[in-house]
């Protein structure tokens, strides 16, 4: 074997980590940073979690290339049996409760069992964050879609309801899409073009500038920016 293929065969078994177009985080809250012109900017923290490869699925056997990525740690009695054996199947110690896919052209075994990096995601660079916006419950027309309302006066009848939702006997039906009471919220709901203001892997915590979806503590994958971004 020459001395180009040993080297080969090492990286191989070396590899650590995976750098992939998207990662798994956990919305940790909102706070605030001062930029250097002293300007006040509003920033979603994003906690960094272990991102394990789990499953590398292959055209041949599943009909498309992609990462099958294990995050979010639990105890062993909380996760179920089939998860707990794909873990396995993959040589992952820890068990994780949740799993993702991230789609690429090109997949490797070798992989396998090896933790996703965040060398990808640097200051000044853009992201798509996605997550499950908050859940507000079946709500009216007036908070659901801003409708304006009637009268406040006493001698109103039409306050807070939704009013005319149709026409007469022609057409005889209320139109697809009509804006109405409903449930709001609880929907996964992208943000794109976010730009990343501080990566810190020391403390384990990523700093987006604005606002994303989902509650405190909720999952949100980060992914890099399809579009151009700011620029």
């Amino acid at each position: 074997m020459s001395e180009e293929q040993n080297v080969e065969s090492s990286e191989k078994v070396n590899v650590k980590s995976l750098n992939l177009p998207s990662i798994m985080g956990q919305k940790a809250g909102m706070t605030r940073i001062f930029d250097q012109e002293g300007n006040h900017r509003p920033v979603t923290v994003i906690k960094l979690i272990p991102n394990v490869i789990s499953q590398v699925k292959k055209q041949e056997k599943d009909g498309y290339e992609a990462y099958q990525v294990a995050y979010y740690e639990k105890r062993e009695k909380l996760v179920n049996k089939p998860i707990k054996g794909q873990l396995k199947k993959a040589n992952i110690d820890k068990i994780y409760a949740r799993l993702n896919e991230v789609r690429l052209d090109q997949v490797s075994e070798e992989f396998l069992g090896k933790e996703v990096s965040f060398d990808n995601f640097k200051p000044a660079e853009y992201v798509d964050v996605t997550g499950v916006s908050k859940g507000k419950g079946f709500q009216g027309v007036i908070k659901r879609w801003g409708f304006q309302g009637g009268p406040a006066a006493h001698g109103s009848k039409f306050h807070r309801t939704t009013g005319s939702i149709g026409n007469r006997a022609t057409p005889g039906r209320v139109f697809a899409g009509k804006k109405m009471p409903g449930h709001m919220g609880d929907k996964k709901r992208t943000i794109q073009n976010l730009k990343i203001v501080d990566l810190n892997l020391e403390e384990g915590y990523l700093l987006v500038l604005g606002s994303v979806p989902g509650a405190k503590n909720s999952f949100v994958k980060v992914s890099m920016a399809r579009k151009n971004g700011g620029k």
